[in-house]
């Protein structure tokens, strides 16, 4: 059965709530998709303001406050507001944005970080983070500020390139094919990116085995030439390799690339829960690109050919 795509994109009526759904509905508009709009309710404090005020709230109020919200953010960019529909979830904002992601088959979450500024001082939204932790569909986390107008066709001037982080685990080589598909249809060049960590063994430290470093270098080096064939022809590519903690140095190929859009893994663990690691989490912290979050079962999303994420993915 075939489904039309859908995008999913949180509000809460903050400044980067409204820079999400910029990006959301430049990304529904040119694949022509579906832009769900979502605002989640706090039950206590819908509870209070009947106490306080003597106002009821009710669901079609809220539906009509998302979409005077909405209304206003593209108020100079009527045909979006086509696109767009609105739903009213009630309860915890992360258990609602996963359950309307599941229920309405969403391909796509777009949604703000939530930060502030300050690379050591940024603080990772909650809802975010939660929500990638228990994602089945990749997401979109967009910057906390409000960029204006958004175009695809604007792509190669915002977005510069496409950096990919790899550890070189299986997970890469979906990880690459996803960011290649995107980098052609938007016509941006790819770095691919792996970092290599110092050795903390104590054991191998007192060895000072020889050549490790050399040894660990190359074996990178022929594994990114093996991701790099992955890449779509068409594609423009370079690979890099650093030294050092990972999300840092990755965080500093961003900066110094001027890459607007990271694609990054998120990696399950049979014996680690939740599923977001450590390297995801602290990079996130760190940037100020939009990053495109996958989940472990990318490669069945990608690859099943029923599925609308395909055709985001390798339009």
């Amino acid at each position: 059965m075939n489904i039309r795509p859908s995008l999913l994109c949180p509000i809460d009526y903050s400044d980067a709530s409204a820079g999400a759904l910029r990006y959301a509905a430049a990304i529904a508009e040119y694949f022509v998709t579906r832009l769900i709009v979502l605002t989640v309710e706090d039950p206590l404090l819908s509870t209070v303001l009947d106490l306080g005020t003597g106002v009821h709230w009710t669901r079609e109020r809220s539906e009509r406050e998302l979409a005077a919200f909405v209304s206003d953010v593209f108020e100079q960019h009527p045909a979006k507001l086509a696109m767009c529909e609105y739903d009213v979830g009630v309860g915890k904002p992360a258990v609602e944005i996963l359950r309307v992601a599941r229920e309405r088959s969403c391909d796509l979450i777009v949604m703000s970080s939530h930060g502030s500024t300050g690379a050591r001082k940024l603080f990772f939204g909650s809802t975010t983070e939660r929500v990638l932790r228990e994602t089945g569909v990749p997401v979109l986390v967009t910057p906390p500020v409000n960029p204006g107008p958004v175009h695809i066709g604007d792509a190669p001037r915002l977005l510069g390139r496409v950096v990919v982080p790899v550890d070189l685990s299986p997970a890469s080589l979906p990880q690459t094919r996803v960011a290649g598909s995107l980098a052609d249809a938007l016509n941006l060049p790819v770095v691919l990116v792996h970092v290599i960590e110092p050795v903390r063994s104590r054991l191998l430290s007192r060895m000072r085995l020889t050549g490790l470093s050399a040894d660990r270098r190359a074996s990178a080096e022929d594994a990114l030439d093996d991701l790099a064939a992955a890449l779509p022809p068409a594609v423009r590519w370079e690979a890099l390799i650093a030294h050092g903690d990972p999300a840092e140095e990755a965080a500093k190929v961003v900066r110094d690339r001027g890459a607007g859009l990271v694609v990054m893994g998120l990696h399950a663990s049979p014996l680690m829960s939740p599923r977001l690691g450590s390297v995801t989490y602290r990079f996130l912290c760190l940037t100020r690109a939009l990053v495109l979050a996958l989940p472990p079962n990318m490669p069945d999303v990608v690859n099943n050919g029923n599925a609308p994420m395909r055709q985001l993915a390798e339009r």
